[in-house]
């Protein structure tokens, strides 16, 4: 199965809540007016597309459908997904690169979204592209985190660094970096600790990392990587807003898509935050994590 095709999959839930309500909304409508927008205006919000993101999208649809002067409602449907494509488009849009080598992935995010799953499933993601890739657990907080990144390095046939529970995370990364430059390692991916409810802590604990990775491996591309969970919804979006306060986040891994049936909150992250959507997760298997395509999601979305 492609990932198109399992993308559209997951997306299954997404498309008939949101498509259905669209389609219902469109048929009871005998006209094109605002009666019908406001219409309209109730289902993107409902799907997750957020308050600030709906209103971009509804503002330049009435202004495209009253300028057109347009009175058939699949024409109303069709500018509606190009509105939605628009808000997708360019840097906030962007996947993964897998070919940008040597990096650093820093991985962040709050405990139960998925992220040493994500982990795991990106170092296969590289691996099967051809890179050497080593993994670095910074977790050392949790209780069970470094145990399950080992069993997700064993998974992707990664190695992976370690240290006691309780190390200092920077004397893991350090290590981390030294290994990564004596194996010729092309993609460096490490965890941390997802305590969000310290900020002043994160803040310190993941300035440190950044400057022990900008010491020991000064050429080598960064990456700050926030992992959400879709099935939160705007929840997700208020969490990458405190993340964005201590962190420098370079990109978004977006899992648990086949969960939810507002899958809107991709658009809303890319328009509000303007931060781009590298990965998107739509299943449980290692294969089910891959680098987001905006086109595909439109598509998947509308078709």
């Amino acid at each position: 199965m492609s990932f198109f095709d399992k993308l559209k999959s997951g997306l299954k839930k997404t498309k008939e809540n949101f498509m259905g309500k669209i389609d219902a909304v469109l048929a009871s409508f005998g006209k094109v007016d605002e009666e019908l927008f406001e219409s309209l205006e109730d289902v993107l919000i409902s799907s997750d597309f957020g308050v600030p993101t709906t209103e971009k999208i509804m503002d330049s649809l009435r202004q495209r459908v009253k300028a057109d002067r347009v009175t058939d409602s699949e024409v109303v449907k069709s500018y509606l997904k190009e509105e939605i494509a628009k808000l997708l488009e360019g840097d906030s849009a962007k996947g993964l690169d897998l070919d940008a080598t040597p990096v650093v992935i820093t991985v962040i995010g709050v405990n139960g979204v998925g992220k040493t799953t994500s982990i795991g499933k990106m170092a296969n993601l590289y691996k099967n592209a051809g890179k050497k890739v080593l993994l670095a657990a910074g977790d050392t907080f949790r209780a069970a985190a470094i145990d399950q990144l080992v069993i997700w390095a064993e998974r992707a046939d990664v190695d992976i660094v370690k240290q006691k529970e309780g190390s200092d995370p920077s004397s893991v990364l350090f290590d981390a970096c030294q290994a990564a430059k004596a194996r010729n390692v092309d993609v460096l991916i490490c965890d941390t600790a997802g305590r969000l409810h310290n900020k002043k802590n994160l803040m310190d604990e993941l300035a440190k990392m950044a400057r022990v990775v900008d010491k020991e491996m000064p050429h080598a591309r960064k990456e700050v990587l926030l992992v959400l969970d879709s099935t939160t919804g705007q929840n997700a979006v208020n969490q990458a807003k405190a993340f964005k306060d201590v962190a420098n986040i370079t990109g978004i891994i977006l899992t648990k898509l086949d969960g939810t049936s507002k899958g809107g909150i991709i658009v809303s992250i890319c328009s509000d935050l303007g931060i781009p959507v590298r990965l998107v997760g739509v299943g449980e298997g290692i294969d089910d994590l891959q680098t987001f395509n905006a086109k595909d999601y439109v598509k998947a979305l509308f078709e």
